[in-house]
C-alpha cells in the first residue's frame, strides 16, 4: 500500500499568508486554501485543530520572519549602523513577501485586539532593534529614540500616503527623508 502524502504544514501557512496579504483575514478560509493548494481540506486537520490555530501559526511565522530572520540576516551580513538600518528597512518594508503581509496585519489589528497585541509586540521588538542600531549613530538616547520613531514611521507610513511631490518622485523624496534620519549628529547640510 503506497504511503499517503500529506500537504506540509508550512504549505498551509504560506497559502494562508498569501491569502491574508491579498484579501485580509476573511480571505483565509480552509476551503479556498485547499483549492489553491490543489488538495482536499481534510489534510488541513492533520496539522491544525481549527482555523484559529492556522491564524496563530501565520502570525508566528510573520513575527519570526519579520523580526528574528531580518535581524539575523542584517547582523550576519554586517556593516555599520547606517547600513544595517537601511538593510533592515529594505528587508522588512520593501520586500515583495513581507510588506503585503505586514500591511494586511496592520489593517487586521484595527479590528482584532489579539492581533493588535501581537502587532504591538512585533513593533516593540523592531523599535528595540532600531534603538540599538541608532545608538551607533548618535550617543544621545533621546535622539536615538526620536530617530528610531522617525525611521519606523517613514518605513510604514510611506505605504499609506498618496501625495505627489511636484517634479520629484516618491523614491527621491523618500531617499532624502531617510538621509535626514540617518545623518550623523555632526553632519550639516548647507
Amino acid at each position: 500500500m503506497p504511503a499517503v502524502t500529506r500537504t506540509p504544514r508550512n504549505s498551509w501557512i504560506e497559502q494562508g499568508l498569501s491569502s491574508l496579504a491579498a484579501g485580509g483575514p476573511d480571505a483565509v478560509r480552509i476551503e479556498s486554501l485547499a483549492r489553491a493548494l490543489g488538495v482536499t481540506k481534510g489534510g488541513f486537520y492533520g496539522h491544525f485543530a481549527h482555523r484559529d490555530a492556522l491564524l496563530e501559526a501565520m502570525l508566528d511565522t510573520w513575527e519570526r520572519e519579520s523580526v528574528d530572520e531580518v535581524r539575523d540576516r542584517v547582523e550576519r551580513e554586517g556593516g555599520d549602523a547606517r547600513a544595517k538600518i537601511q538593510h533592515a528597512g529594505r528587508l522588512a518594508f520593501s520586500s515583495d513577501r513581507l510588506l503585503p503581509i505586514d500591511l494586511a496585519i496592520r489593517d487586521w489589528a484595527r479590528r482584532d485586539e489579539a492581533v493588535a497585541e501581537r502587532l504591538r509586540r512585533v513593533d516593540n521588538r523592531r523599535m528595540d532593534y532600531a534603538r540599538e542600531l541608532f545608538a551607533g549613530i548618535c550617543s544621545d538616547p533621546e535622539e536615538a529614540e526620536a530617530r528610531s520613531l522617525l525611521a519606523f514611521c517613514l518605513a510604514v507610513g510611506n505605504h499609506f500616503l498618496a501625495s505627489h511631490h511636484g517634479n520629484r518622485t516618491r523614491a527621491d523624496v523618500f531617499s532624502d527623508a531617510a538621509d535626514l534620519v540617518l545623518k550623523r549628529p555632526h553632519d550639516h547640510r548647507p
